[in-house]
């Protein structure tokens, strides 16, 4: 478990190295620097100055120390736009919010999906079958940008039984998360249903039922641990997929999350912000993705850690 634990770890190292150096050479591949984009009747001496104060008068290579210096450091410096935060302010406001609406994300997706999936399963062929088969073709179907326009013109305008934007309540919750948790639900449905059918096919279940266990039983005790493996497989890309999707959400629902600074970053050509974002989501992410590797060794105790090529 311990060398396992190690080679993970200094992999995921290697991984937000390489993904450091490359958001910053596309950074600063684009023509042009932030200071020409955002106003352009400002003097060339103001525009030296800024460049000098974010030292992008620099050569290309000091630059590149100065920016591993600040992810080593773990302080991303201030943001070209908005000179009086630092990165690590917006990150540290935004991100919980993003997080919360992630999270709520994944945890209804999680049990409306794995919910369907199983009646599904149990009713094969049957009305139920078909209608959340039905439901989650229709939930893969439409992009979550989409089904979000819908439900503000719907519940917002035309009903007006929940607020359009912001993130104070939770009723300024609902919409956002289910725009957002309505796809990955209906992918892990589809999951939970094909690998249910195919368990509850299988020798030991019904051995659990000529024994006279009563159907809960079989179900949640014996066929649902193994059905669930497909799920926790994809689980580290759902989390990355619902957590990078915030952002379009986020834009349209009107909330201070992170999305809000990365989108304004991009139009403004804000590197600190830019670059600071993606290294902070890609390391949260492989973080997850470590932490689905260490959840699926626990669902299945053929899965050794330690053992190479266990997973």
């Amino acid at each position: 478990m311990a060398i396992y634990l190690i080679r993970r770890f200094l992999i995921m190292i290697a991984t937000i190295f390489v993904i450091a150096t490359m958001t910053f050479i596309l950074m600063h591949s684009i023509p042009g620097n932030p200071f020409t984009t955002q106003d352009r009747s400002t003097s060339e001496a103001v525009q030296e100055n800024l460049n000098a104060h974010y030292h992008l008068d620099e050569p290309m290579l000091t630059q590149y120390g100065i920016w591993l210096k600040s992810l080593v450091t773990f302080d991303f410096g201030p943001s070209i736009k908005q000179p009086t935060e630092t990165v690590n302010d917006l990150l540290s406001r935004g991100f919980p919010i993003s997080a919360e609406l992630g999270m709520w994300t994944i945890m209804i997706a999680l049990l409306s999906g794995i919910t369907l999936g199983v009646l599904a399963a149990l009713k094969h062929n049957g009305m139920i079958d078909y209608i959340a088969m039905t439901l989650a073709v229709l939930g893969i179907s439409v992009p979550n940008f989409i089904l979000a326009t819908l439900l503000i013109q719907q519940l917002a305008v035309n009903l007006q039984l929940l607020p359009a934007a912001t993130w104070s309540s939770p009723m300024h919750m609902i919409m956002p998360i289910i725009a957002l948790a309505t796809g990955p639900t209906a992918i892990i449905a589809r999951l939970t249903r094909s690998s249910m059918l195919e368990v509850l096919t299988q020798d030991y279940i019904k051995t659990a039922r000529a024994k006279g266990l009563s159907p809960a039983k079989i179900v949640i005790k014996h066929a649902l641990r193994n059905a669930l493996m497909p799920v926790v497989t994809i689980l580290g890309t759902l989390v990355a997929a619902i957590l990078t999707g915030t952002f379009v959400i986020e834009r349209i629902f009107a909330i201070p999350g992170m999305g809000k600074y990365f989108v304004e970053s991009i139009n403004n050509r804000d590197y600190p912000v830019i670059m600071g974002t993606t290294v902070f989501y890609s390391a949260f992410l492989i973080f997850m993705l470590f932490l689905v590797d260490i959840v699926y060794s626990i669902l299945d105790p053929r899965i050794k850690l330690h053992k190479k090529g266990g997973s």
